[in-house]
């Protein structure tokens, strides 16, 4: 295990990812002031999220040829420039102006965080113990503590926006991130996760049924969490709940916090088998299960606490009722903390699936089926919140969660062959 090379890979990571949620609720929030509606402020991140397909797909061959640092430095270096660059809009810019020149910054900052995300899972591969249950616990570590910055990087983001406001936030945010770029720079070995041999482009979608079957579930899975999360919830507690920024980003914050520390322990929850996937899928089965339930009972508890109008609807003057924030907060609790053992085990097979040879293509591919489930997931955010509410957007969460369950019953319990030397 070489922990200093992991410790600086995740260090990077943990910087970019806090940028990245401080940055979501910078335009979040800032946006909604502005006037925009709820399906205006999701087409703001569907470039970030679009370009998230097209850089996963290209950076796992990229890395294979020219390593992992190229991938990572170029990452943080694009965050930085795409925080600056946002930080030019001006709030008296013609509407179709201001949402065409945030949809390209936040392209950008897609391909940033892509990039960078897709270095630091493959170095794990690289860098964590080979041992029974090894490469779980470690990449349970990296995502969970991942999220939990992410957390961190909402409650900033509200925080920032309060305080320093709009532009100000994203100077200090992109001066934080190139620190730690220059740090990361000037101590990372370099040559890591560079193919021995040359892979050509036709690579890049030539994956094993395990990984094509694991990658469809992915794109199910996050698009259910991000069609009612990325513009739903937030909204909701804002207009129907009374909340006030801080408070929304304050919850945000610690509702990811929380997802990422149940991230990190879900080998707790898991037995880990000796050919290090038996066990393993058939807790991803059972747990997908469970996961398709919870937007159910969230929709259950809201439908008794607030009236049916509110709840397929947006827009109107804050509810007086007390409990629209309780069970908000336990909803997304459950929600949460089952999606991190769904996540945390998705993102293990993914690894246990690959080949060391190939693994930035594959992690590549994965996170390219990632990108796109949240690019669905975001643009459904604000279609569904707009034409049915809260309650729109969690019956669409719940169609994607059953079909991620019904493509988990697909997963093979053993690893393929290798290939045949030619």
């Amino acid at each position: 295990m070489n922990v200093q090379s992991y410790a600086l890979v995740t260090g990077a990571y943990w910087g970019q990812t806090l940028t990245d949620g401080a940055l979501r609720m910078l335009v979040l929030l800032h946006f909604h002031t502005l006037g925009f509606t709820p399906f205006q402020i999701a087409f703001v991140f569907v470039l970030y999220e679009f370009m998230g397909v097209v850089t996963n797909l290209m950076a796992g061959w990229i890395a294979a040829r020219f390593g992992l640092q190229s991938t990572l430095y170029a990452g943080l270096s694009l965050q930085v420039t795409a925080l600056i660059a946002l930080a030019f809009l001006q709030p008296d810019w013609p509407m179709t102006l201001a949402v065409a020149y945030a949809v390209v910054v936040q392209g950008a900052a897609g391909v940033a965080k892509d990039l960078t995300k897709m270095s630091a899972k493959s170095a794990v591969k690289l860098l964590a113990p080979s041992e029974k249950g090894g490469l779980f616990q470690w990449v349970a570590v990296l995502t969970g503590s991942k999220n939990a910055m992410k957390g961190v990087g909402f409650f900033v983001g509200g925080v920032l926006l309060a305080t320093l406001g709009f532009q100000g936030g994203l100077f200090l945010l992109a001066a934080v991130l190139a620190a730690i770029l220059t740090l990361t720079a000037l101590t990372l070995p370099g040559g890591m996760g560079r193919a021995k041999a040359k892979k050509e482009l036709t690579a890049l979608l030539a994956k094993s049924r395990a990984i094509n079957r694991l990658s469809a579930a992915r794109v199910f899975l996050f698009g259910a969490r991000d069609v009612w999360f990325v513009v739903g919830v937030p909204i909701f507690l804002y207009e129907v709940g009374g909340w006030s920024f801080v408070q929304v980003s304050t919850f945000l914050a610690l509702w990811v916090i929380g997802y990422g520390v149940v991230q990190a322990a879900a080998p707790r929850f898991v037995e880990s088998s000796t050919g290090g996937l038996e066990s393993e899928v058939k807790a991803q089965r059972f747990w997908a299960l469970v996961l398709a339930t919870t937007p159910l009972l969230v929709a259950l508890g809201l439908a008794l606490v607030v009236p049916f109008d509110r709840l397929v609807t947006h827009g109107g003057e804050p509810l007086a009722s007390a409990w629209i924030g309780p069970v908000i907060v336990l909803g997304l609790g459950l929600f949460g903390a089952v999606f991190a053992v769904n996540s945390s085990l998705h993102s293990y097979l993914i690894l246990a699936y690959s080949r060391a040879e190939d693994v930035t293509m594959d992690v590549g591919f994965y996170y390219m089926a990632n990108a796109a489930g949240r690019l669905v997931g975001c643009l459904l955010s604000g279609l569904a919140y707009q034409l049915g509410g809260v309650l729109g957007c969690l019956l669409v969460s719940t169609a994607f969660l059953v079909t991620a369950w019904t493509l988990a019953l697909t997963l093979p319990t053993t690893r393929e062959p290798e290939p045949a030397a030619a």
